[in-house]
């Protein structure tokens, strides 16, 4: 009777821990955690795959495919069958959505590689190649979204596939998207960023009800929202002087809608990343504004970026990234061998921004 209450006990979760990300060391493949910190070099058999050298002699291949980032049980199950058959159970996902196998033998990879490509999953995405696009939730689980940004990045990676699984750019290239103006996705070399074209459509026969009016007016960067009664209730209204249809509004206020089929619209920003050993970091500017919110394909935001990507592939030198480039050939050149419309509202330098942020709630120069 007690061996029977105790095989049918529950099995003891892992508590969650509420004072950081939790160890990983648990997790590694053996061979990383026994070299932890102790690696001699690292070099690429071929795009895709990286080999890893620790002092102690042992080695380490790492198997990169990229996978979309939002799955279903049976991809991930497809996919850990096949760590288990041709890798050694070992798999862990980067900030990019890739999937990495790791072996200790050179002999499987060549395994795993056909394997992986027999199911769909693209192999690359290692040194001078266009990597996976880094992007936010989009429809699926944003509350504030003005498009798909998942449906964006499997448009673009349907385009940039021989990018991908090719070392043949001039350097690496991030690229991200972000389906509102707050950014998300973040800093990248090329991003494609929603651009809402109008103030929001305000509901004032729900605004009381819905919205906390103190926090929607302190939430507006600039300033625009203030309150105000409208047919005799309480509710809320918009400076279009000052608002810069950021739609940072919404989320706390969905009466205040900004997202339109007509007037949201796409654009491209150039030139950001993070700061390394070699350089520093670099804001991005838009360079593209207006292109149609064409779902499901987003044939015009393609052409740009395949345009601008072309360019930079032809032009720059070896181991330049998009920034640098740029920086070598001036804005002026950047559009002229783009062939991108140029206008008042696109690039911006730091003299003229400093008027831009001087209308901000929170910075003063």
């Amino acid at each position: 009777m007690n061996q029977a209450v105790q095989a049918a006990a529950p099995v003891q979760k892992r508590k969650p821990k509420e004072t950081g990300v939790p160890d990983n060391k648990k997790y590694l493949h053996p061979l990383m955690l026994k070299n932890y910190g102790n690696w001699k070099y690292h070099d690429r058999p071929r795009p895709g795959v990286l080999h890893h050298v620790s002092h102690s002699g042992d080695e380490i291949w790492s198997v990169r495919a990229g996978t979309q980032r939002q799955m279903d049980v049976y991809t991930i199950r497809k996919l850990c069958d096949i760590a288990d058959t041709f890798a050694e159970g070992r798999v862990r996902f980067t900030i990019r959505s890739n999937i990495e196998f790791m072996v200790s033998e050179e002999k499987k990879v060549a395994p795993l590689v056909a394997e992986l490509e027999k199911h769909g999953f693209p192999v690359g995405g290692t040194g001078n190649s266009v990597t996976m696009i880094a992007h936010t939730q989009g429809w699926l689980h944003c509350d504030i979204p003005g498009t798909d940004a998942s449906g964006v990045v499997k448009a673009l990676m349907d385009e940039l596939h021989e990018e991908f699984i090719r070392e043949e750019m001039p350097n690496r290239v991030h690229l991200s998207t972000s389906c509102c103006e707050i950014n998300c996705g973040g800093q990248a070399d090329l991003a494609i960023i929603v651009q809402h074209t109008k103030p929001p459509t305000i509901n004032h026969d729900l605004v009381a009800n819905v919205c906390e009016r103190p926090t929607v007016v302190a939430r507006c960067p600039v300033a625009a929202i203030r309150p105000a009664m409208v047919n005799g209730k309480p509710s809320l209204e918009i400076d279009e002087s000052k608002c810069m249809c950021c739609g940072a509004c919404y989320p706390p206020c969905p009466p205040m809608q900004i997202n339109d089929p007509e007037n949201s619209k796409l654009a491209i920003w150039v030139g950001g990343k993070n700061s390394n050993a070699r350089g520093k970091p670099t804001f991005m500017k838009m360079v593209a504004s207006g292109l149609p919110n064409n779902a499901p394909r987003w044939p015009e935001v393609a052409e740009a970026v395949k345009n601008i990507l072309t360019v930079y592939k032809e032009d720059a030198r070896p181991w330049e990234r998009l920034a640098d480039w740029i920086d070598r050939i001036g804005w002026p050149r950047f559009f002229e061998k783009t062939g991108l419309p140029f206008t008042k509202y696109l690039i911006d330098d730091w003299r003229g921004s400093r008027a831009n942020l001087n209308s901000s709630t929170h910075i003063r120069f």
